[in-house]
């Protein structure tokens, strides 16, 4: 099942270069690797040079609001185009277990949980000392979020309840992904396009499927640099 990693970049390149490292470290390679820069052109400079090679995408924004869910549409599309079977969205945020790839196709080839939205869990980290994150301790150092199912490794929760969808980290094969039909263009910024998205699953008669076994550990934002007055 050839699989796409797919995540959306404006700014937090660090993060975004943490993310590219693990998926280098982990024990399924993605066949490809798709960033799309909303307004970033420095994106192809700070994913370039380094495995697995990515594929940058552009999309404009427009009146000063990150447009997330035409984002996702658009590396979705050039992931399909490029052969994909299985999309899994990332937020730049996170940083994917060694796992969460080959968890995730494991559980898509299954007959049974084909045509769900698999959903991995993502715990938080706190603040990174001054020589930044090690790989191999994130999973000590997190705290899963409270309000979200957090099932064992190797154990599937299956759900009706698809108020708690979120795109942090999800899964879904191409077929799943044409019947629910993309996430709707008409929200921009944050948070509006998920709760959307969930709801257009529930309809499609999509079941949301929580993945152990599947981790991912959200860094938040970066800390933003002060500006000075020039007055």
């Amino acid at each position: 099942m050839r699989t796409a990693v797919i995540t959306l970049a404006a700014g937090r390149h660090r993060h975004l270069t943490l993310q590219h490292l693990a998926l280098a470290a982990g024990s399924y390679i993605p066949d490809q690797y798709v960033v799309v820069a909303m307004d970033d052109p420095d994106v192809s400079v700070v994913v370039g040079g380094r495995e697995p090679v990515a594929t940058v995408v552009d999309c404009p924004a427009a009146n000063g609001n990150l447009p997330l869910a035409r984002a996702r549409n658009l590396g979705a599309a050039r992931a399909v185009d490029g052969g994909a079977e299985l999309l899994v969205f990332l937020d730049v945020d996170c940083v994917p277990g060694e796992q969460l790839l080959e968890r995730y196709r494991i559980v898509a080839l299954d007959p049974g949980h084909r045509r769900s939205l698999l959903c991995g869990t993502v715990s938080y980290l706190p603040p990174p000392g001054p020589y930044g994150y090690r790989l191999s301790e994130l999973g000590e150092l997190a705290e899963p979020h409270p309000g979200r199912p957090v099932p064992a490794p190797g154990e599937l929760r299956r759900s009706e309840d698809h108020a708690l969808f979120w795109s942090l980290s999800f899964a879904v094969t191409a077929e799943t992904w044409h019947a629910v039909g993309g996430f709707c263009e008409e929200y921009e910024g944050y948070g509006g396009e998920d709760t959307d998205y969930g709801q257009r699953a529930r309809a499609a008669g999509v079941p949301l499927t929580w993945v152990g076994g599947a981790p991912a550990w959200s860094l938040g934002p970066e800390p933003r640099r002060p500006r000075h007055n020039s007055g």
